[in-house]
């Protein structure tokens, strides 16, 4: 049966971070990465049934779990995991902080690929490891890798690169032999490479396969924490439930050994959530990729013909579309914006190589979609005409 993506959900007074940060203000709210759209059903009635159990005592990892991982990544991605791989965490940011904290010591560098996922930037320094930013490259509308850059920028003591694959915020999901390159040049520089890859099962194009790095070769694999959750694809983000993938022994180890102190016993919400969404999901996926397959063409085409000020690359993956401000003229893209009624995410926040530019949301129905872009369009014209 289909599913519904069109219904305008009312998250007000419901603690939503996306929605309270404009509360009691005629703001909508295009920025943090949840959709509005209600989770798979079969997610919901497996959260409904465990709350019925009515005992919530600590957890462990139970073998449904992490045999639910499993079979993911094969069928999937047609990776082939051994459970004893699957580290749990509360998310990919305490995941991102604890592979700083094990694989680099105090002020030992970080690279990562900017503009980046916030997170990125804050972990290394938060865990005192110094932080490496080398902006990506537009080239014939398409961002790329700045390989040149990248290897200048590496010092004796660079010990990790961050991949964010596919790239939050420019929308790319990157080809497997781009993918190829980034392990070659971790075991160049002797980088352990930690890939994000949460938004790998958001591709939009049919005719595109996402990779898992690690799965490319042995080599790449050995050196390679694969991060993952099910929050961005089937809107889980406050089950606060991610699983790292670490097939070397002394990786795994390092890991376990880092988040010693800082993870605790998972919710047993976010187990029972990631099993109903990998186990039975799939279905309202793929409508989900359809719908927003459909708002980024949409998006795409109005900022093309109706908001010329601003430029869009193509982009092929995730729900966030990073969006060229700067021909607009104004100091604060974001800010001007949201007084006309739109919350963006400033691009300052993905690191120096976002100045200008804004992040747009369009994982939301088509009709709020439609009413923030003529909010935006009324407010570029008016500006025009003054």
């Amino acid at each position: 049966m289909p599913f519904d993506f069109d219904t305008v959900l009312d998250r007000r007074n419901t603690g939503s971070m996306k929605w309270d940060k404009y509360k009691d203000r005629d703001v909508l709210p295009l920025w943090v990465a949840d959709m509005d759209f209600l989770s798979p059903p079969a997610v919901i009635a497996a959260l409904r049934n465990r709350a019925e159990n009515g005992v919530f005592g600590y957890t462990v990892p139970t073998e449904e779990a992490k045999q639910a991982v499993i079979d993911y990544a094969q069928k999937r991605h047609g990776y082939k995991v051994k459970p004893e791989w699957i580290v749990w965490s509360h998310g990919l940011v305490p995941a991102l902080s604890i592979a700083c904290r094990a694989f680099a010591n105090p002020g030992e560098g970080v690279l990562v690929c900017t503009p980046v996922y916030p997170p990125m930037l804050s972990c290394p320094v938060n865990m005192g490891r110094k932080l490496i930013p080398v902006a990506l490259k537009l080239e014939n509308n398409q961002w790329n890798f700045d390989w040149p850059a990248m290897d200048k920028a590496i010092t004796p003591d660079t010990k990790i690169f961050i991949l964010c694959s596919p790239h939050n915020p420019v929308g790319r999901a990157w080809t497997r032999a781009e993918l190829t390159q980034v392990g070659q040049f971790c075991a160049k520089h002797n980088l352990v490479l930690v890939s994000d890859e949460i938004h790998c099962d958001l591709v939009l194009d049919d005719d595109f396969t996402h990779a898992i790095t690690a799965s490319i070769s042995p080599d790449i694999e050995a050196r390679t924490v694969t991060q993952l959750a099910t929050s961005k694809t089937f809107n889980l983000p406050g089950l606060a439930c991610a699983f790292s993938i670490i097939a070397d022994p002394k990786l795994r180890m390092a890991f376990q050994q880092a988040a010693q102190g800082l993870v605790t016993e998972i919710n047993i919400f976010g187990y029972i959530g990631t099993i109903a969404a990998l186990n039975h999901g799939e279905p309202w996926r793929l409508e989900l990729i359809a719908y927003l397959r459909a708002n980024r063409d949409f998006l795409y085409e109005f900022v093309q013909t109706k908001l010329p000020q601003l430029k869009m690359a193509p982009m092929n993956a995730t729900y966030l579309a990073w969006i060229d401000a700067r021909g607009l003229g104004v100091d604060n893209a974001a800010k001007f914006f949201e007084e006309a009624g739109v919350g963006l995410s400033p691009g300052s926040m993905f690191g120096e190589a976002g100045k200008g530019f804004v992040r747009l949301n369009f994982g939301c129905p088509r009709s709020t979609l439609e009413e923030a872009l003529l909010r935006m369009e009324k407010a570029v014209s008016s500006r025009k005409a003054s």
